[in-house]
């Protein structure tokens, strides 16, 4: 089985601010996206790295997780996504980790997925899935701006109060190859330019927290108006984000 870190999903109330952000500044552009019951879903891929999932609800009681998600929460990251060729083997990875899935379902031999819940998690949901292939192919949304200069989601940092027990999950479960360590911290890294950083903190309910996520170029430096657009933006959708050169 491999193991792959696919995107990370944000839920929001409004979708123009992602757009904007992680199309106009940041370069992303369209991978696909749809309705799916009683939310929409929208992907954008980058230079390297995982892709941005934008959520947003859409109404009906299939919202309701994303509804309660904003209602107590606001904007901000709400999973990430692993696509496995076997999600009967992830399972019991899984389970031998002492963690048990919830909202299990493999009823559609095209899309089969699990979540961990952030308790067991380390403080965000997990969904692991298994696709027959890429989603069909969807025009963009009109509101997404041309894209900026491309870029790299070049690190995900996420706190967590549990060190060595967040990287067994990422390392043991989840294929994760260790890259680098240092006093409280372990970098882990997937195919693709993918890296989640761990970092021990201590006083996170329930038990982590994603901190930042990285963006970097390689043709041209961030300019001083970018990177003020950029912070007021990601704001507004709960995230953090640094842009580095």
């Amino acid at each position: 089985m491999t193991v792959v870190l696919d995107h990370l999903a944000i839920g929001v109330p409004a979708l123009s601010g992602g757009w904007e952000l992680f199309g106009g500044v940041l370069g992303g552009t369209w991978a696909y996206g749809g309705d799916s019951a009683g939310f929409w879903w929208g992907q954008l891929e980058f230079a390297a790295g995982p892709k941005i999932e934008l959520l947003t609800p859409t109404g009906g009681p299939d919202a309701a997780f994303l509804d309660r998600f904003l209602a107590a929460r606001g904007a901000g990251p709400h999973h990430y996504n692993f696509l496995v060729t076997d999600i009967d083997e992830a399972l019991a990875r899984i389970r031998a980790a002492g963690v048990e899935p919830v909202g299990v379902d493999l009823a559609n031999p095209g899309w089969q997925e699990a979540f961990l819940h952030p308790r067991d998690a380390h403080g965000i949901v997990i969904q692991v899935a298994q696709q027959a292939g890429p989603p069909p192919p969807s025009a963009p949304p009109r509101e997404l701006p041309a894209p900026g200069p491309p870029a790299r989601l070049d690190l995900i940092e996420h706190h967590v109060s549990d060190l060595d027990g967040a990287v067994r999950l990422f390392r043991d479960v989840l294929d994760g190859q260790p890259d680098a360590a240092g006093p409280g911290s372990a970098e882990l890294t997937w195919p693709g330019g993918k890296r989640i950083k761990l970092v021990h903190q201590d006083g996170l309910p329930p038990g982590g927290a994603l901190h930042h996520i990285r963006f970097t170029r390689a043709a041209r430096s961030f300019s001083r108006q970018e990177r003020e657009h950029a912070g007021l933006l990601a704001r507004h959708i709960g995230l953090t984000v640094e842009l580095a050169d």
